[in-house]
């Protein structure tokens, strides 16, 4: 290719030689140019290209700092910005084994004005060699979301964190005096709108009296023994895996009266969990069900999530998973446990069949929803278990068999989604019997697992196809996204 002219070349200088046509631009133009960097090592060093772009890393809105190997140098940068506010500051590391790393907090929690990111990236920093890191308060910061790698954490005794609306603790051990619940409530987090703490470590109580939290999720808590919340703007919580039930009774107190949406996916005991008055509550998400067991601990399991069923008489929606354990010889059938679940009209089911028929099980919880609009039945595979398509000879899991015969009508149901369908003789069956029990079905959408061929999909909805009616708008979702609408 024949190479541009030296007249038409464009050039960065005058020619006279003056100032270069990068330094012409506005600092507002350049500072967007770098802001599109992301990174602040690699806007530093644009400098090389002009003269006036040497300082003007300093003047960003934004500093991001990816795997920064020292944190004296993130302080440093800190102390020489000059910028009117700090917007957003993130730090990301892959170790924090090495030198003072909460060096730049303090110059931080004075100059930071937005969201705070964080993140060690190793999955466990040497905890007990270091120094429990020191949060100050961030006075006029908007979000702080934190992943430490289990480092120690101390909380700040005293300040209020007057424009937090977002707090985010995950993988961090909490060490001193001070509570995680005295922070996280109105008299120090006035503005706190949402919370979420996962997988931390030293919560032994967690006490919130919040004026204005809207959203609370907590994972993971091994040391929780008692968690009380008083919220009346609360509309969701989610709280899973922070209670061990064979450890001790799961002890909760929870006052939120406009709550929405409650998932409680842990221990729940109706003599130690107060949930207090949820008249507009609207979708529950309980624990898995065990549905075929012996000892006393999967009964105890069962009873308590069948409590918590009862516990409400309408919503709009029901969350719940039936898990089947892969060898249930022996084992006795537990779906009798559920006598009653809350009047609802969008049912979501998970089931984990590990091969096993689950008809049965599915039967028995429709058959207390016949007010449905929607049904969304997730078939869940566990890794472990993903080549176990049948189950072994003589196995038990078909009973009882009434389901494949008895009637059922589900008057109001009128749209299935179907999620990572494989095609087992099980599965099939199932699904043959939802389009019978479903007089008015109108829509059926079928989502094949990821293992499903293309051409085992083709035959599969054909297979299903039988079963529909005319009224009825099949989609099948095939495993490369495509959709195939098909009607009777």
């Amino acid at each position: 290719m024949e190479s541009m002219p030296e007249e038409r070349r464009p050039k960065l200088s005058d020619a006279g030689g003056g100032e270069d046509r990068l330094s012409a631009l506005h600092d507002d133009a350049l500072i967007q140019i770098l802001l599109k960097l992301r990174c602040l090592a690699t806007a530093a060093r644009t400098s090389v290209l002009c003269r006036r772009w040497r300082h003007l890393w300093a003047l960003l809105p934004k500093l991001h700092f990816y795997n920064a190997t020292d944190p004296r140098r993130i302080r440093s940068a800190l102390a020489a910005h000059e910028a009117p506010t700090l917007q957003e500051l993130v730090v990301v590391q892959q170790d924090a084994s090495f030198g003072p790393t909460g060096a730049w907090l303090p110059i931080a929690a004075c100059r930071l004005s937005g969201l705070l990111f964080c993140h060690y990236l190793s999955q466990r920093v040497r905890a007990r060699r270091r120094a429990a890191l020191k949060l100050p308060c961030f006075e006029s910061a908007t979000g702080i979301s934190m992943r430490l790698g289990f480092l120690r954490l101390t909380l700040p005794p005293s300040g209020v964190f007057a424009r937090l609306s977002l707090l985010h603790l995950f993988q961090l051990r909490l060490h001193g005096m001070c509570e995680l619940g005295a922070i996280v409530s109105s008299p120090r987090c006035p503005c706190l709108g949402r919370l979420v703490v996962d997988d931390v470590r030293g919560v032994g109580g967690l006490a919130i009296h919040s004026e204005s939290l809207g959203q609370i999720e907590l994972y993971n808590l091994p040391d929780l023994q008692q968690l009380t919340i008083v919220a009346p703007s609360l509309q969701q919580l989610k709280v899973q895996d922070c209670f061990a039930p064979v450890a001790r009774q799961p002890v909760a107190s929870i006052s939120a009266p406009h709550l929405l949406q409650l998932a409680w996916i842990d221990d729940y005991d109706q003599n130690s969990v107060k949930l207090g008055e949820m008249a507009h509550l609207q979708r529950l998400d309980v624990q898995q069900f065990i549905v075929y067991g012996k000892d006393y601990i999967i009964a105890s399991h069962n009873r308590n999530c069948a409590l918590l069923l009862r516990r409400f008489e309408r919503l709009h929606s029901l969350v719940i998973t039936l898990h089947c354990p892969p060898d249930i010889a022996n084992k006795k059938y537990l779906m009798e446990d559920i006598t009653r679940v809350p009047d609802v009209k969008l049912l979501g089911l998970g089931i984990t069949a590990c091969g096993h028929s689950f008809g049965a099980s599915l039967f028995h919880v429709l058959r207390m929803c016949t007010a449905i609009r929607r049904l969304n039945l997730g078939l869940i595979v566990a890794p472990e278990h993903e080549a176990e398509t049948v189950c072994p000879s003589g196995c038990i899991c078909d009973q009882p068999p009434s389901w494949k015969t008895r009637e059922l009508v589900l008057n109001c149901l009128e749209e299935v989604e179907i999620f990572d369908l494989k095609g087992s003789e099980h599965e099939i069956s199932v699904v043959n019997r939802l389009f019978s029990w479903a007089p008015v079905l109108k829509r059926m959408t079928v989502n094949f697992h990821y293992s499903v061929t293309e051409n085992k999909a083709e035959e599969l909805c054909q297979v299903l196809l039988t079963f529909s009616r005319p009224e009825i708008c099949m989609i099948c979702r095939m495993p490369n996204m495509s959709e195939k609408v098909l009607h009777a």
